[in-house]
């Protein structure tokens, strides 16, 4: 990297290290009403230019250039870095690929099941069996899913990324975890120029600290997108290239994961178990996974999964989970064990239905941002992997030739979606397509089961016909006074445990002064809507403990909190919110989960 960047690394990351106490200001919020108490701080809510506090603050970004920016260090970026430089190398040509990441090392904010299938590993590396990464399945027990694990194999996936970064940065990629990418740049023909990491020393007031700095521009001829499900960026990509105009609104769910060590009798070493259903009622999409990891000690990981268009506000998945491991199936595991890790996040379920325009001129979505997660498979990192990879090879002789000609400063490489609708990404995709929307029948689950039955094992997803979803998952819940309570049962401390026992194991910290990161359009909306009309349902569906209603000080009504430093950065609360009134931005880079192989 150049002298200049590096001397900008240095000087984030002294900014970073210092936690010096903020200044007293005693400006009035003016973005907060004289009647609802202000919860939002964030600059994209509160512009600084109308603040007196910033007046005479240095606002000027260092900028450093690459030929490919890639904004997220999983999977997708990590195959798409890894693609480019195999092939300049291949080619000797030079080519400076720069990688993001907002999580303080790489995998630290990774989180799957997972049970990877390795068709897309064996394309970009065919040696990798050699490298001794990962032990086989052997067990299966998933009635009526179609789902064959063979071959397949069990990976930590926060592990499996780190390793995939490891060989990234023997090809040359410049990779820059701890760095969150906050703000997608334009050139002025309208097409993107690249991105700025976000700025530090900011008080939880929105005011700047004596140690403000701001964020660094990294410019690119093309920059690939791979934030995961729900970016942030994506979003507003979405929004200024009208890219889901030809697609239904994406779905989803949330994963709720833990990782427990067992006694070594019921340890069985490659074993996969799926269930669907409880304790879930018909009509709520979900289901399991209990993989039993070889690794040398007897550990599992466990999960559970609910799809977001769930209707009753009283529902909370993280209870749901707790409540599933007490079936006498997963109790005799787990009994007599300890459970060392938790997390949470949330995944695509659309599908083919729901894939949006993935070009246009400067950038590229890729992985999980667009949603390549094959639903009924439970799996999405060989998709993730191969869209990244296709990307790469797409660009890499738009990049690399002389005589550049592009019709915008920002190159649009269309042929990638080309490629992708070629590739064997899109027939698996087609083919589940029908298998996730016909679970929105009467019958619910017994409805799409056998449906799944009939028109998968059979036909093969060859119906002539393609269903469509239900719509935004936001718009699903019913008013709380037309759904009935959930009465959870106590955690017992052994088998399940309350939420915020469990957040501590995810290692989740943020620098506590700074504005948070969960923002709201409009303070008053909680209270006002969510609060009244649905019961509160943040204060359920967030897997972290992050909003709870409280008394006001007055004693008369509530308010929302918001404990933004429980993040796990799941999204769900920017999916699910009815309201979508909650925008969820990037905290100060290095905030997050510290998950050690999720």
């Amino acid at each position: 990297m150049s002298c200049p960047a590096q001397r900008c690394i240095r000087a984030l990351k002294t900014v970073k290290a210092d936690h010096a106490p903020p200044q007293l200001y005693t400006w009035r919020w003016k973005c907060s009403s004289a009647v609802t108490p202000r919860i939002t701080s964030h600059y994209t809510i509160c512009p600084r230019d109308k603040d007196p506090r910033w007046e005479g603050v240095e606002m000027e970004r260092f900028a450093d250039e690459a030929d490919v920016v890639i904004v997220g260090g999983g999977p997708a970026g990590l195959s798409a870095a890894i693609r480019l430089k195999q092939l300049a190398n291949e080619q000797e040509k030079d080519l400076r690929v720069c990688l993001v990441e907002k999580a303080s090392q790489i995998g630290a904010h990774t989180l799957s099941g997972a049970c990877l299938e390795p068709s897309a590993l064996n394309e970009l590396f065919s040696d990798w069996k050699e490298r001794g990464l990962m032990a086989p399945t052997h067990d299966l027990v998933a009635p009526s899913l179609p789902m064959n694990n063979h071959g397949n194999y069990i990976v930590r996936l926060g592990h499996f990324v780190r390793w995939l970064g490891e060989q990234a940065e023997e090809l040359g990629v410049e990779i820059y975890p701890g760095y969150a990418a906050a703000e997608v740049l334009f050139h002025e023909d309208g097409s993107v120029k690249g991105i700025a990491t976000n700025d530090v020393g900011i008080a939880k007031d929105g005011s700047p600290k004596d140690v403000f700095e701001r964020g660094m521009e990294l410019h690119a001829k093309v920059t690939l997108f791979g934030e995961g499900c729900h970016g942030h960026l994506a979003k507003q990509l979405y929004r200024q290239f009208n890219l889901r105009e030809n697609c239904e609104p994406q779905t989803y769910a949330i994963g709720l994961k833990e990782v427990w060590l067992i006694d070594e009798k019921k340890w069985r070493p490659g074993r996969v178990e799926h269930s669907v259903g409880w304790p879930l009622n018909r009509n709520t999409y979900g289901g399991s996974f209990l993989y039993h990891l070889n690794e040398g000690e007897p550990l599992v990981a466990l999960g559970f999964v609910v799809g977001l268009d769930y209707t009753n506000p009283y529902l909370s998945p993280f209870r749901e989970f707790q409540r599933w491991k007490h079936h006498p199936f997963i109790a005799k595991t787990l009994e007599g064990g300890n459970r060392i890790a938790y997390g949470a996040r949330a995944l695509n379920e659309g599908g083919y239905q729901c894939l949006p325009k993935v070009t246009f001129p400067g950038g590229m979505l890729i992985g999980c941002s667009p949603g390549f997660m094959n639903v009924p498979k439970i799996k999405g990192t060989h998709t993730a992997m191969k869209s990244g990879m296709l990307a790469a090879e797409a660009i890499f002789p738009k990049v690399t030739a002389k005589d550049l000609a592009s019709e915008t400063a920002g190159l649009h490489v269309p042929e990638y979606e080309d490629n992708l609708k070629k590739s064997w990404i899109w027939k698996e995709l087609y083919s589940v397509r029908n298998i996730r929307p016909s679970f929105h029948n009467y019958f619910g689950l017994y409805g799409g089961m056998v449906y799944t039955g009939v028109f998968y094992w059979i036909l093969r997803g060859k119906e002539p016909w393609t269903l469509k979803h239900a719509g935004l998952d936001s718009a699903q819940l019913r008013p709380a006074k037309e759904c009935t309570a959930i009465e959870y049962p106590k955690p017992d401390g052994k088998l399940s445990f309350d939420l915020l026992s469990s957040v501590a194991l995810s290692g989740t910290n943020h620098e506590g002064d700074q504005p948070p990161h969960l923002t709201l359009k409009d303070d008053s909306v909680p209270v006002a809507n969510n609060l009244a009309i649905y019961d509160g349902p943040e204060q359920r569906f967030c897997p972290a403990g992050v909003y709870e209603y409280v008394p006001l000080e007055t004693g008369e009504g509530m308010r929302l909190q918001i404990n933004a430093q429980n993040c796990v950065h799941c999204k769900t609360c920017d999916i699910k919110d009815p309201s979508q009134n909650i925008n969820w931005v990037v905290p100060e880079g290095s905030g997050g989960p510290a998950y050690n192989g999720m």
